[in-house]
């Protein structure tokens, strides 16, 4: 389950900004997490649960936005939101995309005291 690996290095990043920050306690966090990034957002759930005790994230909130697929198109230049895993160009039915968007996994903000 590399989802623990993954939020314990993004809380890591936020401890650290916290107590660069005097942010005693922190009560959310909010990640951002591309569609094809091959995470499961309950196991993130799970794991920030877990790992947070203990730090100042301990008892935070953690949301999660989801960042759709976007693909642009080798051949026409035509950027498009694939539909399930068919990632054919829908202007001129290339099968050549290249991935502009939905790999993301970054920390937009968190908030505390």
């Amino acid at each position: 389950m590399h989802e623990l690996s993954l939020i314990q290095a993004l809380i890591e990043m936020v401890v650290k900004s916290a107590m660069e920050n005097n942010i005693k306690k922190v009560s959310k966090v909010q990640l951002v997490v591309g569609e094809s990034h091959g995470v499961l957002p309950d196991a993130l759930g799970l794991a920030f649960e877990i790992l947070t005790q203990g730090t100042v994230c301990a008892g935070a909130v953690l949301t999660i936005e989801k960042s759709t697929l976007l693909l642009k198109c080798r051949e026409c230049a035509q950027e498009f939101c694939p539909e399930g895993y068919l990632y054919r160009c829908p202007n001129c039915g290339a099968v050549n995309a290249a991935l502009i968007k939905g790999r993301e996994l970054y920390v937009d903000y968190y908030e505390g005291d």
